[in-house]
């Protein structure tokens, strides 16, 4: 987003002073700005290779704009990972409240964990590794993720107490359904033939539908041959 292109929120009262409402919508506007590109150049260069001055740029604006609006590069991370984990907790709670059998609501869930983790600030989450945060930033980073670990697995004791999924180990299940569906945070394109959402949805029925398929019919035994004594 060019700041250039960035029109201020105007005053509804036609008064040249903004109200405060006015003031705090403008501010969010400008914040938001200034963190999805940031998010978007820690995705592209990773978080190491991108500075704030480069963000700032981006936008045609200080580098002190950035610090006021969003904090240091650990606080602007942090606040990239925690938007990307936010949206995956805000799946989880809509698909735990899903009519249906509890592999109804934990298909529901993956869908919408594969398309997160393959915008913006879920794919941050992805790439994001505990040493590119500071010592408490890295804490609440692991924190996060437990939580969204947490509501896999209930998911998944859900479909298996209903008995609409196969017993099993549940942690070794969690992790394999999300390790598989974070894999697409690094190799996905918007421009690619096929969107986030038809991705995601044939990675899930692959990961919960298998690919093996039914056994083939055994086929009929040919009636014995021979003579029979007269």
């Amino acid at each position: 987003m060019d700041v250039k292109q960035h029109r201020p929120v105007e005053s509804k009262s036609g008064s040249p002073f903004r109200s405060r409402d006015e003031r705090a919508a403008e501010r969010a506007e400008k914040r938001a700005a200034l963190l999805k590109a940031a998010v978007q150049m820690f995705n592209e260069r990773g978080f190491h290779a991108t500075s704030l001055d480069e963000v700032a740029a981006s936008l045609g604006v200080s580098k002190p704009t950035v610090y006021h609006y969003l904090g240091n590069k650990d606080q602007v991370l942090l606040e990239c990972v925690s938007r990307g984990i936010a949206e995956l907790r805000e799946a989880a709670d809509e698909a735990a409240k899903a009519p249906g059998q509890g592999v109804d609501r934990l298909r529901a869930f993956l869908c919408r964990y594969a398309e997160i983790n393959m915008g913006d600030y879920g794919r941050c989450v992805i790439r994001t590794g505990d040493e590119s945060l500071s010592a408490d930033s890295a804490l609440r980073f692991r924190a996060l993720k437990r939580e969204i670990d947490r509501a896999l697995r209930a998911l998944i004791e859900e479909a298996m107490a209903d008995g609409s999924i196969a017993r099993g180990d549940v942690k070794l299940i969690a992790f394999t359904l999300s390790g598989a569906l974070n894999w697409p945070a690094r190799w996905f394109r918007a421009d690619g033939e096929q969107s986030a959402e038809a991705i995601a949805r044939t990675m899930v029925n692959l990961l919960l539908n298998g690919l093996v398929g039914p056994k083939p019919a055994a086929p009929a035994r040919a009636p014995a041959t021979g003579s029979r004594r007269a």
